[in-house]
């Protein structure tokens, strides 16, 4: 069977290929390898450029041909490094025979070839490529679909800023809010987090076999290394190369990234399950797609599935970042092939927290608020406003307000806006200060 949407065993790459698409430039094996090539072409223009001694009279205006090998890079090619892989077993090795074969089509460069992958070990392009790749798909897919939720989350919070809406707490009817502050919570919370992860370095392993540039310093042992590998991963890659490493990245910064990841996960799960309930409570309705179907069974239903969707998507990705936060820094010895199966999944979480940002975002462009249910909502529940009145009749010493309170609204009965005003009557308080209490609702005890 041939692959595609239908045939894919994951849904990334089937049913929501369309969401997930653009995520392929980056994460596939494709993109995997062309990343590898980007890296080895820098690695060699970086060479020429400090330079060895046999490299002084590289011609420098090759350089940009040379780049010309990843920024054309296509399938093709990479088809090409596949048959290689065929042949060598080895995926970073059939890269750099392509690249001398490159070296070869465009002529004059034979004396130079063998200082392609100089010194270097395999993990040196895949902890290098991996991390370079993985920064810009963050910064390419990851921070505008995020943004773009973070965006009309902030719209909702304005445009309802001044709804009141009743509280739950425990699940039970609480002190009044507003709904626009409610959404603001999640625009914070989720702000907050995007700075922390942003603050995490992409780090980087860039030193020879065992991360001593053991074999660099044999061959050329007056040249400051770790200056040189500082400079191609810091300043050419734009990564932050680790001191001191085995043979493979410690990924502890990776682990962050992952555990960033996966709290703002937590919060939209949140919001997803939180804006599921309001449509629960009718707060919200939606709006109606002509042609579409909620129920195979029962006609009337338009059902919140975008948050559902949403919510599940991000289980999986959470359930991956964790792994991958788990595993990765743990390595035996100088190293072990653990990470490098488990590094060939690390778009998978990311594409399922993709679809979760796009489903949610489709999820609240179908909200229509109904504030009939709001209010209506409020008003049955005139018992909430007891706190208010017990706290002004604490500023005015009244004796046992609380439990004043307490007696009044702590029952099986309705407690309702005569209730109220009636309790308010038999107040030894003045005038004025009934007045005050008099013109507490739930609809305006909101606070600020």
């Amino acid at each position: 069977m041939q692959l595609n949407a239908l045939s894919a065993i994951s849904p990334i790459d089937g049913r929501y290929r369309n969401i997930t698409a653009p995520l392929a430039a980056y994460f596939s094996e494709y993109a995997l390898i062309k990343y590898r090539v980007f890296v080895e072409i820098e690695y060699f223009i970086a060479l020429c450029e400090h330079p060895l001694p046999q490299l002084k009279d590289f011609d420098k205006s090759l350089s940009e041909k040379l780049r010309d090998i990843y920024k054309n890079f296509s399938e093709a090619d990479a088809e090409s490094v596949k048959q290689i892989e065929k042949i060598t077993n080895h995926d970073v090795k059939a890269v750099e025979y392509f690249i001398k074969q490159k070296f070869d089509e465009i002529g004059g460069l034979d004396q130079y070839k063998e200082f392609i992958h100089f010194g270097l070990t395999s993990q040196d392009i895949n902890n290098t490529a991996i991390p370079y790749s993985f920064k810009v798909a963050l910064q390419d897919v990851y921070y505008p679909a995020i943004t773009e939720l973070v965006d009309t989350l902030k719209s909702y919070a304005t445009e309802w800023e001044n709804i009141p809406m009743l509280a739950h707490t425990h699940g039970q009817p609480a002190s009044p809010t507003r709904l626009g502050k409610e959404i603001q919570v999640f625009v914070e919370r989720i702000e907050k987090q995007l700075v922390q992860l942003q603050q995490v370095p992409y780090s980087a392993k860039f030193g020879g076999a065992t991360g001593n540039f053991n074999a660099h310093n044999i061959a050329y042992p007056a040249i400051d290394w770790k200056a040189f590998g500082n400079h191609f991963v810091n300043d050419v890659l734009g990564l932050s190369r680790s001191q001191y490493t085995t043979q493979i990245e410690h990924y502890d910064n990776f682990a962050a990234q992952c555990d960033a990841l996966k709290r703002i996960n937590n919060i939209l799960i949140d919001l997803d399950r939180d804006v599921w309930t309001y449509i629960s409570m009718n707060y919200f309705k939606q709006k109606i797609k002509a042609g579409e179907v909620g129920s195979s069974a029962m006609p009337h239903k338009v059902n919140p599935i975008d948050f559902e969707n949403s919510e599940g998507n991000l289980g999986i990705a959470n359930a991956l970042f964790e792994h991958l936060a788990a595993k990765l820094p743990i390595s035996r010895l100088q190293r072990d092939l653990t990470d490098s199966t488990v590094l060939r999944n690390i778009g998978v979480p990311v594409a399922h927290t993709l679809i979760a940002i796009k489903s949610t975002i489709k999820g609240l462009g179908k909200l229509l608020l109904n504030e009939a249910a709001i209010n209506a909502h409020l008003e049955a529940n005139w018992a909430v406003v007891a706190e208010a009145i017990q706290t002004i009749l604490r500023r005015e010493a009244y004796p046992n307000p609380y439990e004043a309170l307490k007696e009044l609204t702590r029952t099986n009965s309705q407690v309702n806006a005569g209730t109220i005003a009636a309790f308010v009557k038999t107040l030894n308080v003045s005038d004025e200060i009934k007045e005050e209490i008099k013109g507490i609702s739930p609809l305006n005890y909101t606070g600020i």
